[in-house]
Parts: C-alpha cells; structure tokens; sequence
C-alpha cells in the first residue's frame, strides 16, 4: 500500500467566523459527502495559551494580536478527521488561505470572504495533524 493509500487522521478546526454565520453543518456537509469518517468533535472556546500553542509559527509575527483575538473572540468546533490520505485530501478540499485565490469548489473559494476570517484551519501534514489532535483533544485519541 502507498502513502496516498494510507488511512489517515488530520485535525480540522471551524474557525469563530463559521459558526457566526451558520456554515458549520455545510462545511461538515462537504467533507463527509467526499467520503470522510468523523471521528470527534467538540465545540469549544480556545483560550490565548492554547491559541499560542496551535499558532507556535506565527506568535512572533507583527500580526499575531489580530490572529489570537479572532480565534478567541468565539466558540470554534475542532475535529479529527479520517480517511485515504486525508491531510493532503482536506487541505485540497479546504482550498488557498487567501479566499481571493482559492478555488471554486473549495470551501474558502465557495464560502469564505476573508484572509484573516478563512472558516477552516486544516492540519498542513501528518506531524502537525498529531500535535493539533494532542493538543486540543489529549495524546489517548
């Protein structure tokens, strides 16, 4: 079997802005109608610590205050997620970061308006998809 053949699990986190305008059943909609398994979700709010620790990469940057208040500021609905190389499978379905870039058909290209207010964080590879599931749902999942 390949990697691309491999069951995976990766971490999706529905960002405030997703719940504020009701696309949290839509977005859960499009991975599961690809054929995704939900394994856990739990709605949650995060707090600046856990903040801090999901964004390490980002937390000496210049526009972190403006990335912490926004996760923050509202409920997030974290998960994890299985199926066939599904990291590289969500990030695809997710689309760019920058919504004006992304795709038609994506979630980003299809819903979101926004940059900074994407809706959906999407582990980037197997290594951050462990660390995020540890992180916000412990190191047993």
């Amino acid at each position: 079997m390949s990697d691309a053949d491999a069951i995976q699990r990766t971490f999706v986190m529905l960002k405030p802005d997703a719940l504020e305008r009701g696309l949290v059943g839509e977005i859960i909609s499009r991975l599961e109608r690809k054929g995704l398994k939900l394994v856990r979700m739990e709605t949650r709010m995060i707090s600046k610590e856990l903040a801090a620790k999901h964004y390490p990469h980002l937390a000496q940057e210049p526009f972190y205050p403006k990335i912490e208040a926004f996760v923050t500021r509202g409920p997030v609905v974290a998960s994890i997620w299985e199926g066939r190389d599904a990291v590289r499978f969500v990030r695809r379905l997710v689309g760019a970061i920058d919504p004006a870039v992304a795709e038609p058909g994506t979630i980003r290209g299809d819903l979101a308006y926004s940059y900074t207010e994407n809706l959906v964080h999407a582990s980037d590879s197997p290594e951050s998809a462990a660390k995020e599931i540890a992180n916000f749902f412990g190191s047993d999942v």
